[in-house]
């Protein structure tokens, strides 16, 4: 049966009942999720007559629709890219199947790390993640990635400036990001820099911005007649110290008040997380003693955090499936074709997801 639409592929033509009469409708473009009311009645339909004249010059129609809405999602700053998979196949190179290959700042728009940020889970995993991108892997986005770069940011400072949480973490991502752009901007690095000169110099003014205000940050006083931290048994108060990974988590706990001090002084304590996050070779070459002669344990730790990684712990990642070549949430998964998926599944760090775009 043949088509009645100009291109053999198409659907055909679509009839809309009037008053005059039947008249032609033909399709343009799909319906924006996230467009307005008046955008989509713009570009969805050119009405025509009977006789074929056209109401609406289709290339102006055409035109106009894709200014407007170019022009709105210009002026609309909150702007990102949707797009309804939360995963992304990883390509490097070309096949016959698939041309190309997956950027860093195509898998960046495309695994959702907008929403990923409101889930405490998933928070410093994403934090970390963009410290890494402002230290060495900015100029490689594109420049839609690094609008959605800085639009997550501004929703991670916003949360933090509501919800107080970390706010050490993201003094740390904003000190690394504002370090690089000032290279960038003053120096040979902008001709690698996406976009007008003054956009970057506005951000880094914004960056500076959040840094004010982080810095005046109050952390607000919770009144709970209930139960508190201090009306707990020593040694359940020793067991959380003991799970802690980090140790100036562990200084500002120990600031709260004398017994947790006198807790967070532990030389055990202290001993258990640089067992935790070095190996015995990486002791002898940094030995730090105290006065009395026994091994300072604290100094120990910052000191071979200076020269060696330390574990990381997040409370989700995201994962790669080794059979598939997919990088994706665990909660939302992929379409994998293998027998058993969960042998095929790898967990991401923030390292091995830049790692995963370098060529």
């Amino acid at each position: 049966m043949p088509f009645l639409g100009q291109d053999w592929r198409s659907p055909g033509w679509r009839w809309v009942k009037t008053e005059d009469g039947w008249k032609r409708c033909e399709p343009f473009s799909p319906t924006p999720e996230d467009g307005s009311n008046q955008l989509n009645d713009i570009s969805r339909t050119v009405i025509l007559t009977g006789d074929d004249e056209e109401i609406y010059s289709t290339e102006d129609c055409e035109f106009a629709a894709k200014k407007r809405k170019k022009d709105h999602f210009r002026n609309n700053t909150d702007s990102q890219c949707f797009y309804r998979e939360k995963w992304i196949y990883v390509h490097k190179e070309s096949t016959r199947e698939r041309h190309g290959y997956c950027t860093l700042g195509e898998a960046f728009n495309r695994l959702d790390f907008s929403s990923a940020i409101q889930d405490i889970r998933r928070f410093n995993y994403v934090v970390k993640l963009l410290q890494l991108i402002a230290k060495s892997q900015l100029t490689s986005l594109s420049g839609a990635a690094q609008k959605n770069y800085f639009n997550i940011l501004d929703k991670i400072v916003r949360k933090v400036m509501e919800d107080q949480y970390n706010p050490r973490l993201i003094k740390d991502l904003l000190q690394d990001l504002s370090s690089t752009l000032c290279i960038l901007i003053r120096g040979v690095g902008k001709s690698v820099l996406v976009g007008n000169i003054n956009i970057w110099i506005c951000r880094l003014e914004t960056i500076l911005l959040w840094q004010q205000q982080l810095k005046n940050l109050q952390m607000n006083k919770q009144v709970n007649n209930g139960l508190t931290l201090s009306d707990l048994p020593l040694h359940m108060l020793n067991n959380i110290l003991y799970r802690f990974s980090d140790g100036w988590d562990i200084i500002t706990l120990g600031q709260v008040t004398p017994t947790l001090y006198m807790l967070s002084e532990d030389r055990q304590l202290w001993k258990k997380l640089c067992q935790y996050h070095f190996a015995e070779k990486q002791f002898c070459r940094h030995l730090i003693l105290s006065e009395k002669g026994h091994i300072d344990w604290k100094l120990m730790y910052f000191a071979l955090q200076k020269y060696y990684p330390i574990k990381e712990q997040y409370g989700d990642t995201l994962h790669f499936c080794r059979h598939c070549s997919i990088l994706f949430w665990k909660d939302t998964g992929h379409p994998c074709t293998a027998s058993d998926p969960n042998t095929c599944l790898m967990p991401v760090s923030p390292q091995h997801f830049i790692d995963l775009f370098k060529f």
